[in-house]
């Protein structure tokens, strides 16, 4: 039986699917520390910030991408667990998705694409983690 090698992600080649950049890192913990409403489910990165993941990442940083729910569960034990010890990292249409269910209106986030800087696609998602961050610190 051949036995097939994982190929990691390559950041020199690859398109990365999210950016893996330590600000969005950073900035989705705090999110969670506001409170983001998340159920783990089947189409989320997570960071793994205390490598509790003991197989390795197809991506840098202890980033993980939950393709099978059940696999999650049996590692970290419950969904519960893995809300408390997982930070979700959402992608830009889950944070746009957000943003309306949290009441964030499109021309605010029109107002990201008109401030006249430009921005690599990063700096969008940064910036749109920002405007949620701020609804959940009121």
């Amino acid at each position: 039986m051949t036995t097939m090698k994982p190929i990691p992600f390559n950041p020199e080649n690859d398109l990365a699917p999210i950016p893996f950049e330590t600000r969005h890192v950073r900035l989705a913990k705090e999110l969670k520390r506001l409170g983001l409403p998340w159920v783990p489910h089947v189409g989320c990165f997570v960071w793994d910030e205390e490598s509790l993941i003991e197989a390795g990442s197809p991506f840098p940083n202890n980033l993980y991408f939950i393709l099978s729910l059940p696999r999650f569960i049996s590692i970290l034990g419950s969904v519960e667990a893995m809300r408390e010890k997982l930070v979700w990292l959402p992608t830009w249409h889950q944070a746009r998705l957000l943003c309306r269910r949290l009441g964030i209106e499109d021309v605010a986030i029109v107002a990201i694409w008109n401030s006249g800087v430009p921005m690599s696609p990063g700096d969008e998602l940064q910036a749109i983690y920002e405007e949620l961050a701020a609804v959940l610190r009121r």
